[in-house]
């Protein structure tokens, strides 16, 4: 309660300051426009459906990016935790492509496949697949021996031991890594947007801003912002901390 009440008056504080700010002309407003101008232009935008469309097209995009991901990086993730051979030689790559930028995959992808919608799910599925698949691998890792040498003794072998024991137990990281790999594969959808032929959140930014329409851009960042937010506390947050209370790592 006291957490709601401290974001209420600090969101409160911003929201009457950018208003009033803007109302005094201390900024000017086509450099960053009032609150009650972006609220507007998000008010057309849904009315006209434009930002329905947008909305629409982009969760598509990052539902099979996203799913891909997963898969991929969850496999990738089990050879690194199970193979030494595999973790020392892919593994360095993995770990080397995981701090490159998603958007720096962009003209790569826009030589392979176009200038189209495959080219955006690409640099969506890079974004999720490196960050899950070091986690998956760190899952495997990090399952105590003694549960394996238990399992062992019970005549547990081969994929027997891995889905009875080290996959479940490698679970918590598995969440975080979905959870990261949400995120990263979010930003990744938006970073492709920007150089898509639309429609989309991110080719709306785009376009807005070459048309200098920054009560709209400010509102489709808002909007990523805040589906960023609501996904991550209200559905990955809630997971994973079931998740660490169900498997006892909560202090």
């Amino acid at each position: 309660m006291q957490t709601a009440i401290k974001r209420i008056i600090f969101f409160s504080a911003i929201i009457a300051f950018w208003e009033i700010g803007s109302r005094l002309e201390i900024w000017h407003p086509l450099i960053f426009p009032s609150l009650s101008s972006v609220f507007s232009a998000l008010v057309e935008g849904f009315q006209d459906k434009t930002l329905i469309y947008d909305l629409i097209a982009s969760f598509k995009r990052l539902a099979v990016g996203l799913a891909i991901s997963l898969v991929i990086g969850t496999l990738i993730g089990i050879l690194l935790g199970k193979s030494k051979t595999a973790d020392e030689t892919l593994g360095a790559v993995i770990l080397a492509l995981q701090s490159v930028p998603s958007i720096v995959w962009l003209p790569i992808a826009i030589m392979w496949f176009g200038l189209n919608e495959k080219a955006v799910i690409f640099v969506t599925i890079l974004g999720g697949t490196f960050v899950m698949a070091l986690n998956m691998r760190t899952g495997i890792k990090n399952v105590s021996p003694l549960y394996i040498k238990a399992a062992q003794t019970m005549g547990a072998n081969g994929i027997d031991l891995f889905t009875r024991v080290i996959f479940p137990a490698s679970i918590p990281y598995v969440v975080t890594g979905s959870r990261l790999a949400w995120a990263f594969a979010w930003r990744a959808l938006m970073a492709g947007e920007l150089l898509s032929t639309g429609p989309g959140l991110g080719y709306t930014l785009r376009y807005a801003s070459d048309f200098g329409r920054m009560d709209i851009v400010i509102g489709v960042m808002i909007i990523i912002g805040a589906i960023g937010m609501i996904v991550d506390q209200f559905i990955f947050q809630r997971i994973e901390k079931s998740v660490i209370k169900k498997w006892g790592l909560e202090s």
